[in-house]
């Protein structure tokens, strides 16, 4: 299948659907950071770096050289509002108008299929009326579309995260094919620990951009996040503190910032001597070696400790938890202050589709509309973590 893919951030999404062997045909983002990622991971797909607000459909087309299959992508709907009394003017509203640019992809490229992803908060958003209109939007866009939505659960297809995420499919109507989504595949959830244990054990402040191996792969997961890798990138471990360092050590697992006692506070922004009374429960969260992660959030730099050792995250572990390979290669600032543009290694790692979910989805797809019938684990080599002999 060919494949365009919209608001595509760093690549996860068209990640899993090259592993279900589709071909993009194009790729378009705003961020300078997520097109140098793209680009360096799929140097064959011409991208542009732009808002889709000012990139018109012949511009589209005249990059491609093929008919388009599926028109995939993550448009941000967090401002939607249907504040405006006046359907017609909903498209007017600028928190709506890039929902409304991919509606305008799909109708005028007339895919097969589109599929598009968002945050769960999607189905709430104005007591489930956003949602309800975006399924109408494309069911009159252009031939018409099938369409459904669902809330699929990431560890279900082994990616070691409880992400849970909206996705919306549309199979255009004269192809009379219904929908569907992929079935669970995983009884058994990949760990924290099972995904990250072969990296490099670094301690604060140490690691490199490029590192060797120090062990084998010791389970199945971690032979699939290493099958075309012969080195770990983008794995350097955060500068903390020796204050934040003590806070980590008393932090148990499931226990976060919240738990410390008041002698490892948060204190105050300039006022080292005066402790927080803001305390957010998500900060500095330890991570249960046994269990998925929770969320991987744009700020995940910062949420989570390592399960055993006293730091927060790396880049690469954090690509782990998503379900990237160690081949995958980020590029941009690894973190981020306020003043610099562009998101860093970390926020595109967070904003990203896990590629093991966007795989399960690009088999379904696949299977539907050309009848080939696609296995979801054995094409990538596991079924579950395994451990290896």
């Amino acid at each position: 299948m060919n494949v365009i893919d919209l608001f595509s951030g760093c690549g996860g999404l068209a990640l899993g659907f090259k592993w279900a062997d589709c071909k993009t045909l194009f790729a378009s983002d705003l961020d300078e950071n997520c097109e140098k990622t793209y680009t360096y991971n799929f140097p064959d797909v011409p991208f542009v770096k732009g808002d889709l607000r000012t990139i018109t459909t012949k511009q589209i087309k005249s990059q491609i050289d093929d008919s388009v299959d599926v028109v995939i992508g993550g448009p941000p709907c967090q401002g939607f509002s249907l504040a405006n009394k006046n359907r017609n003017k909903v498209k007017d509203d600028p928190r709506n108008e890039l929902f409304y640019e991919f509606v305008r992809v799909v109708t005028d490229l007339q895919p097969k299929a589109f599929v598009m992803e968002n945050v769960r908060g999607l189905l709430s958003m104005q007591k489930g009326k956003v949602i309800k209109l975006m399924k109408e939007e494309f069911e009159n866009a252009g031939l018409g579309y099938q369409v459904d939505f669902k809330v699929l659960m990431a560890s279900d297809y082994g990616v070691p995260q409880n992400r849970q995420r909206v996705i919306m499919l549309g199979i255009r109507k004269d192809l009379n094919i219904k929908p569907e989504f992929p079935s669970k595949a995983y009884s058994k959830p990949i760990t924290v620990w099972e995904a990250i244990s072969d990296l490099p054990q670094i301690e604060a402040c140490e690691g490199e951009e490029k590192m060797s191996y120090q062990e084998s792969p010791q389970n199945t997961y971690q032979e699939l996040m290493r099958k075309s890798a012969t080195s770990v990138f983008n794995h350097v471990a955060m500068r903390h503190t020796k204050r934040l360092i003590e806070r980590f050590k008393v932090i148990k697992a499931g226990q976060s910032l919240a738990h410390v006692p008041q002698q490892h506070a948060a204190v105050k922004r300039g006022r080292p001597t005066e402790k927080s009374k803001i305390v957010f429960s998500q900060n500095n969260q330890r991570l249960h070696a046994d269990k998925p992660a929770p969320t991987i959030a744009a700020s995940f730099q910062s949420n989570f400790i390592h399960p055993f050792l006293n730091r927060n995250f790396t880049a690469r572990e954090g690509a782990r938890l998503q379900s990237f390979p160690d081949d995958f290669v980020f590029q941009g600032m690894r973190t981020k202050m306020s003043w610099e543009k562009g998101l860093s290694q970390y926020q595109q790692i967070g904003n990203a589709v896990p590629p093991l979910m966007g795989y399960a989805i690009a088999s379904k797809i696949k299977e539907i509309l050309n009848g080939v019938e696609m296995d979801a684990n054995t094409n990538l080599l596991f079924h579950e973590a395994e451990t290896i002999d």
